[in-house]
């Protein structure tokens, strides 16, 4: 970038409204991905819709491409700055704005943190369900620009359920305001959708109306120890039809090894297993926990499941979910490799068998954790990198088992990512779930709303 391009921000931001130094650059230039060499020219602080507006015409003046950046919490490289882009930071546009209670919705800055937009739902007696582990640093602008999904989704779906209107800022510079709320909007096309899940490339979401859920009636969350892969999706069939499931998730073994290595918590249960499943149900009458520790002995009677336990308090239900959010920040000293995948619910059981041959078969001497938002055909696999292996030849090794994976994804149909988003990590895999006619027309999408190619270019497509 130029001294004269650079001076010209001048005009619009304040000073301490950009950095260039190299440590910013560094932190601001990356996500939580860890195999990519960041080099970012400058960091961007904007503080309104309209200052996003005049930076996106100042970057197509001077030809400069630009990465939106917000908590960094994503795992697909979508927030890297790697070929000397301008990332735009919305850590200084986290304002709670608008509420209405008639219509249950609030509108916030695209740097609102989500677990700050939960706890103000919180003080309304409402409730933001959209809930994963990294709440507490994620940003909402992100999380609509991959479409989140999270712990919860079995119940109330993901990022994009919740989403009523949009304020963005196109890579031609415009303004626009999207749906503005509305519940019922039978005019064409609905561009808000374009927007969630574009990871940046057709523009900046600056601004977002959302809905919020009535309060929650009391959880109570089960831990169970399972006889086997194949056991898992029968203890979901159970609680799925006759309980009010809120999630299910899934861990093995390892995962759990790591999180007790990392936390010092205890064991949940006695008895050791392969794989443990954690259900989390609603509890609005004693009938409700009755029923659900009612098909938890049916599924022991059918020798699904070996040893199990229920939170007897919130504290206790806290401290169970750990058990399974934890297990990232347990990972993440070994550099994973992670695979984030989905399948139709009804064909998880036949996709893990599948997998398990193509995983113990190209790594039978590498530790690989599995663990997953199993209760909507979502898996997590992370590859540990062995002691002494470099970066770039862990890399690419995992991504020669990548196809392997890819094809058993393509085989049942499903997705090569689930919830990360496509980013730069699955870029060149994205065929493996989209038809050459799709990827044609999302690059021709692409094209009218940033003409120029600066909105995080080579990402996605």
């Amino acid at each position: 970038m130029s001294s004269t391009a650079l001076l010209e921000l001048d005009s619009f931001l304040k000073k301490d409204q950009i950095k260039t130094d190299e440590e910013s650059l560094k932190y601001w230039g990356k996500d939580w991905t860890t195999y990519f060499d960041i080099k970012a020219t400058a960091i961007v602080f904007p503080h309104t819709t309209e200052q996003v507006a005049s930076l996106v015409k100042w970057a197509r003046k001077n030809k400069i491409a630009l990465v939106p950046s917000g908590g960094r919490t994503g795992l697909s490289g979508a927030a890297v700055a790697t070929q000397g882009e301008v990332v735009v930071s919305f850590d200084q546009m986290n304002k709670i704005k608008d509420f209405s209670s008639i219509d249950q919705t609030v509108v916030i800055e695209a740097g609102v943190v989500t677990e700050t937009l939960q706890e103000f739902a919180v003080s309304k007696n409402l409730f933001y369900p959209v809930d994963f582990a990294a709440t507490g640093s994620s940003q909402m602008g992100g999380n609509i620009s991959t479409n989140a999904g999270g712990i919860k989704v079995v119940r109330y779906g993901l990022t994009r359920d919740w989403v009523a209107g949009l304020k963005v800022v196109t890579g031609t510079g415009e303004i626009m305001e999207l749906n503005n709320g509305l519940v019922k909007n039978a005019t064409g096309y609905d561009l808000r959708h374009l927007f969630i899940g574009a990871e940046g490339t057709l523009g900046f979401i600056t601004e977002a109306t959302i809905r919020l859920a009535p309060a929650p009636p009391p959880m109570k969350v089960l831990v169970m120890a399972v006889s086997g892969l194949e056991s898992v999706m029968k203890i979901f069939g159970k609680f799925k039809t006759q309980t009010p499931l809120v999630a299910f998730e899934m861990f093995s073994d390892k995962a759990l090894a790591k999180v007790l290595a990392n936390t010092g918590l205890p064991a949940p249960l006695e008895t050791q297993a392969s794989f443990y499943v954690l259900a989390e149900v609603e509890i609005r009458s004693e009938a409700d926990e009755e029923k659900a520790l009612t098909v938890f002995g049916e599924c022991a009677e059918d020798g699904w499941v070996v040893d199990g336990v229920i939170s007897q308090s919130d504290t206790q239900a806290t401290t169970f979910w750990r058990y399974r959010e934890d297990i990232s920040e347990s990972l993440a000293k070994y550099s994973p490799y992670k695979n984030d995948i989905s399948v139709a619910i009804s064909k998880v059981p036949p996709f893990m068998d599948d997998l398990e041959k193509v995983l113990s078969g190209a790594y039978p001497n590498w530790e690989v954790v599995w663990f997953g938002h199993i209760g909507d055909g979502n898996l997590h696999i992370n590859i540990l990198r062995p002691e002494g292996m470099s970066k770039e030849e862990f890399v690419k090794e995992c991504r020669k088992v990548d196809v392997m994976v890819f094809d058993a994804v393509k085989k049942y149909q499903g997705s090569i990512s689930a919830e990360h988003g496509v980013g730069l990590t699955k870029k060149s895999f994205l065929n493996y779930t989209r038809s050459n006619a799709e990827i044609e027309m999302m690059k021709g999408i692409k094209k009218v709303f940033d003409p120029d190619n600066i909105m995080n270019p080579g990402k996605v497509i």
